[in-house]
């Protein structure tokens, strides 16, 4: 990665705000035709410049001169030679997606996974960070700051091939003001994310619910590739969908898009932590599974899940009944089962309301596998209203754990190649 390094092209347009130093803001490019050369060589490189040009419809002098400023600021390289159509081989061109890196991070309730990533979301490397509760909202920060230069001492990254970093954060997130609204796993309200890492890092930084996040991943690197309208949704210690429409995030009027884990499912059922009985999150999230075995378990029911545990209920999650059910314990597979067919109920739901092309599943839960599966396809197809609907394919993150990050990670690229551009149908 040696040679000279060009300010990266970052764009804040419309936001009023500024970060200083090497990555800047897309005002201080020639046009928003760079970007779109840009996603452009992203999206079908290797190509060449003519085939650029066909594809922008703009003037062959227009595509060489702007090429040549993103072969100079090193975000693009020439690869091998195309085929010839009768004249000179065109020489071919790609991303050169490990000149930069972006920094991801998913902050989660026990722990915050970070990872450094290529232009193409490659991980380069990653850690863990204990979360110790409680904490205030200093603390977090200090501990997101902490994350950060660990990452960069064992990546061994140079700040200056940082383009910038993304957060994918828990609760209700404002990501025009890169603000944690309510983060309720910590009970913490208006924290300062993006403005407190930009101040210490002097980078870029985007920040978004995690589930969201994880959704912009998916779309770009994983099952939601090509896709224009699809629900992610993240079943693990609380339940939440990420929506995409139109190949576009989609939030809400105040940010509160896709919370299906707070729709009702059961009037009758368990109370939920929002207060409300019966959310198809105090049925199906990992504690909710958990307390479902220990009720059966004082019931008199006869499972081996108490085994795994030694006897101490209280240390009984979800994974241990998924445990128990892959050495065949009934009870278990009773209560995953049960899981998956109010699963089906919630995504039946979002499917007759939203009529996505697919529905993506992730978090912890969605590792039980067919124990889950099963039941959830079943209900759904049941529940759908038409054959189309009943047809739409439900399938497991491609992205697996690294979901949350990655996603954060394309925030940030995301502000890269598509910098205040429309998508269009």
């Amino acid at each position: 990665m040696d040679g000279k390094v060009v300010p990266i092209p970052y764009g804040r347009a419309g936001r009023g705000r500024k970060v200083k130093g090497l990555v800047g803001s897309f005002q201080l490019m020639k046009s928003l035709n760079k970007s779109l050369i840009l996603n452009v060589i992203r999206t079908d490189g290797p190509i060449s410049r003519a085939e650029i040009a066909k594809k922008t419809r703009l003037t062959p002098p227009t595509v060489t001169n702007l090429v040549n400023d993103l072969l100079e600021s090193r975000l693009v390289q020439e690869s091998d030679l195309g085929v010839s159509t009768g004249g000179r081989k065109p020489i071919m061109l790609k991303i050169n997606s490990e000149a930069f890196q972006v920094i991801g991070i998913d902050v989660g309730v026990s722990h915050i996974k970070v990872i450094v990533a290529t232009l193409d979301a490659a991980i380069i490397d990653s850690l863990y960070i204990k979360v110790i509760q409680p904490l205030d909202k200093e603390s977090l920060i200090k501990l997101l700051n902490e994350s950060i230069r660990r990452i960069m001492e064992k990546a061994a990254l140079r700040k200056e091939r940082v383009i910038g970093i993304g957060v994918g954060m828990h609760g209700l997130v404002n990501p025009d003001r890169g603000v944690g609204i309510f983060a309720p796993n910590f009970n913490l309200h208006d924290i300062p994310i993006r403005e407190s890492l930009e101040s210490e890092w002097d980078l870029p930084v985007e920040v978004e619910n995690d589930v969201r996040a994880m959704a912009l991943g998916e779309s770009w690197f994983g099952h939601g590739q090509g896709l224009e309208d699809f629900i992610c949704l993240n079943v693990g210690m609380g339940v939440g969908a990420g929506i995409i429409l139109n190949q576009e995030l989609f939030r809400g009027t105040s940010y509160t898009a896709g919370e299906l884990g707070h729709t009702t499912i059961d009037v009758e059922g368990p109370t939920c932590a929002c207060g409300n009985d019966g959310c198809l999150q105090a049925l199906t999230a990992g504690p909710a599974i958990a307390a479902r075995a220990q009720r059966g378990l004082r019931m008199g029911r006869k499972s081996r899940i108490s085994e795994f545990v030694q006897g101490d209920w209280s240390q009984m999650t979800g994974e241990t009944v998924y445990q128990a059910a892959c050495q065949g314990d009934e009870f278990a597979r009773e209560i995953l089962a049960d899981t998956g067919r109010y699963l089906g109920i919630g995504i039946a739901n979002f499917i007759n309301t939203l009529n996505p092309q697919k529905v993506i599943i992730g978090g912890g839960v969605s590792k039980s596998g067919d124990f889950i599966m099963e039941t959830l396809k079943e209900t759904v197809e049941t529940r759908a209203l038409n054959i189309s609907a009943k047809a739409i394919a439900i399938q497991t993150a491609k992205l697996g754990d690294d979901a949350t990050a990655i996603g954060a990670a394309t925030l940030v690229l995301k502000k890269l190649f598509l910098p205040n551009i429309p998508h269009k149908r």
